[in-house]
């Protein structure tokens, strides 16, 4: 899948460290947004949309495309058989399919997904927590993991993040 693994250096078996496992973070995320709602309630609301079918359309769509791009991202690194947990060392780097357009599609996924359970039940909490979120996805993950895929991958690591953004 776009991997030359004869240039790649295995010898390397460290982890990038991140501070938490990102679903993790996600799920603690909406819970402290779902009791914040509750116990701390905002003095604005997360507009509620009078059309049913509106009123499911964008979150329904944010949750589906959400699983779809985290989907595929997993699909690509069953394939060339390298963990997607971030506990165990990288054996291959996916460069091609979904990752060839983003270099962190599962974590985008999930923050689709996250975004549209929080539209779904009107918390304004979830959304306001999706700037701490993704500053601590950013900070405490991604850049953890850019660091030690560049350790391990060197150039080609290079190479492949001048080609593809971080995000979209």
């Amino acid at each position: 899948m776009g991997m030359d693994t004869s240039e790649q250096r295995l010898n390397d078996t460290g982890t990038a460290g991140v501070i938490a496992r990102p679903p993790l973070l996600f799920l603690a995320a909406l819970a402290l947004g779902f009791v914040s709602d509750h116990l701390l309630p905002l003095p604005f609301a997360v507009a509620r949309i009078e059309s049913g079918l509106v009123h499911r359309l964008i979150p329904g769509s944010l949750i589906l495309i959400g699983i779809a791009v985290f989907a595929a991202s997993i699909r690509s690194f069953t394939r060339v058989a390298t963990p997607v947990r971030g506990t165990k060392p990288t054996r291959v780097l996916v460069t091609t399919g979904i990752h060839g357009w983003s270099r962190n599609p599962i974590y985008l996924g999930m923050f689709l997904v996250y975004l549209g359970i929080g539209v779904a039940v009107h918390s304004p909490w979830i959304l306001v927590l999706t700037l701490p979120l993704a500053i601590l996805i950013r900070y405490g993950v991604v850049a953890r993991e850019e660091a030690y895929l560049e350790r391990r991958f060197g150039d080609i690591y290079r190479d492949y993040k001048a080609r593809a953004r971080r995000w979209v």
